[in-house]
Formats: structure tokens, sequence, C-alpha cells
């Protein structure tokens, strides 16, 4: 067993070490420049905690911080939500099931800055909805509150990644032994009660998967948001752009960062934690 062990470890060494490099390195980088300095021309490299401090008092940055996260969340709600019926209807009752996986894929056929302008057109003060609404009388004048705020952020998003949160969940309910569902009906369960004494709880797993695959990158999206967003839709990672762009302070861009991936991994820690003790209970 040793040997094989070993064998394998060394097989798998040099894969391990490539990807360790490519996760620890930008890392390390990340965290040097963050106890640096920017100055007017170039990056003083003494060692110092002012850009933390500056981060973490600055109004601004708690503003943007905590709408990120409320921004992420919604879209993770809002995602899985409408994923798992879908993620339920395929896995349990479509015949055709690589059909409707193809047509969830279709999406990723064209770029995402093409699906962000879509939507764009779609909620324009001249788009479609509006010319739409227009056309059958329903309203006056163009809605305004469609574009440019954390409604149309939230939205594009949500389209986005929706793929992202069926494949997951169409698996937990795959892996479903269908006699479990033959015995909760055998012992009286309708269908509600079996979704939520059976499907429900085994499936916990690929629903914290979707959730975890949706809230982390979500947190660090800084192209919808500026494209869709408007000023009442910027998050944290509009302004880590400024910090290593327009305002060239790297150091004070590298904080931004770590401090946003710390608070998504927080978050994402009590949220696993709770979504699995609820499993058990509902167990």
């Amino acid at each position: 067993m040793r040997s094989e062990a070993a064998k394998g470890m060394t097989l798998s060494a040099p894969a391990t070490l490539y990807v360790g490099f490519l996760v620890a390195a930008p890392l390390a980088i990340l965290v040097a420049y963050s106890l640096w300095t920017q100055t007017y021309v170039s990056v003083d490299r003494t060692l110092t905690l002012a850009n933390y401090r500056e981060a973490l008092t600055d109004p601004l940055v708690r503003h943007l911080m905590l709408r990120s996260i409320l921004i992420a969340g919604a879209v993770t709600v809002a995602t899985v939500l409408l994923a798992y019926p879908i993620a339920y209807f395929i896995a349990l009752r479509a015949r055709r099931k690589t059909i409707w996986l193809l047509l969830i894929t279709i999406p990723f056929w064209s770029s995402y800055l093409l699906r962000v302008f879509a939507w764009k057109l779609v909620l324009g003060f001249n788009g479609v909805l509006n010319s739409a609404l227009l056309g059958l009388g329903l309203i006056d004048e163009p809605l305004t509150f469609l574009l440019y705020n954390e409604f149309a952020v939230v939205l594009t998003l949500a389209h986005a990644w929706a793929p992202f949160a069926i494949l997951p969940i169409y698996v937990s309910i795959q892996k479903i032994d269908p006699s479990l569902l033959e015995a909760a009906t055998d012992l009286g369960n309708g269908p509600v009660q079996r979704f939520l004494r059976v499907t429900l709880p085994l499936t916990i797993p690929g629903i914290i998967a979707a959730c975890l695959i949706i809230f982390i990158p979500t947190v660090g999206d800084y192209v919808t948001p500026s494209l869709v967003g408007g000023s009442d839709g910027k998050m944290i990672a509009n302004l880590i752009q400024v910090q290593f762009g327009a305002a060239n302070n790297w150091p004070l861009g590298a904080t931004l960062s770590l401090l946003a991936m710390m608070s998504v991994g927080f978050v994402a820690i009590v949220f696993v934690l709770s979504a699995s003790g609820l499993g058990r209970r509902i167990r």
C-alpha cells in the first residue's frame, strides 16, 4: 500500500506543484504588495499596515463590500431557486436528457460580454422590454428602474450563472436511488412529503456546490456592474479595478483584493456549516 501511495503521489506531484504555484505565487505577490505603499511614481517597499487601516476605516470600502456580498447572495438565491426545478425536471421527468443538457449549455456558445450587452438592450430605456410594454399600452412612458441599478446586476448575473447551478443540482438528483422514492410512496408519502423527506435532503450537497460556484466568483465580477449597474450597482471589484488601473495604486488594490477574499471565505464557511447542519436536521 505504501508503494502504491508513493506511486500515486509521484504521478500527481507535477500537476500538484504546477497548480499550487499558479495559486500560491499570485497570492504571495498580492500579500507583498498589500504591505507596501504607493508613492507618486514608485512603490515604497517598506513593510506597513497602512493600506489595511485605510481600507478598513474607509466607509466607501465597507459599503461596496457589503453591497457586493448582498448582490452575490441575491444572485445565488435567485439562480438556485430557478435552477432547481429545471434540474429536477431533467433528472426525473425529461425523456431526452442529452438534448436538455445541450440546451442548457447553449449560452456558453456566445461571449459573456455579448450576453451582458444583450440584457442591456433588453432592459434599456428604449430597449426591447420597454418597447413591448409601450406597444401593448401597459405603460405610458419607458420604465427607468430596469437598468443601471442592483436589480439589473442581479438579473444579468443570475442568467449568466444559471447553467453552473443547474448542472451540480442535476447530478445530485440523478444519483438518488429510485427505490428510496418508491419506498417513501409505499409508506404513504405524497409528492410534497416525498420531496421534503427524500429528494431535498439528498440533494443538499448539490445545492451547496451550486451556491459556492455562483457566490464566490460573483463577488469578484466587475464587468456586469460596469455595464448594467451604473452608480447604484457598483461592487468592490470595480473599486479594485480602479486601483490597479486608473489610480495606479497597486498596494491598495492588493489590500482590497485580500480583504474581499477573506470576506468571501468567511461567508462561504458559515454558509457551508449552516447548510450542512440544516441537511442533517432535515434527515
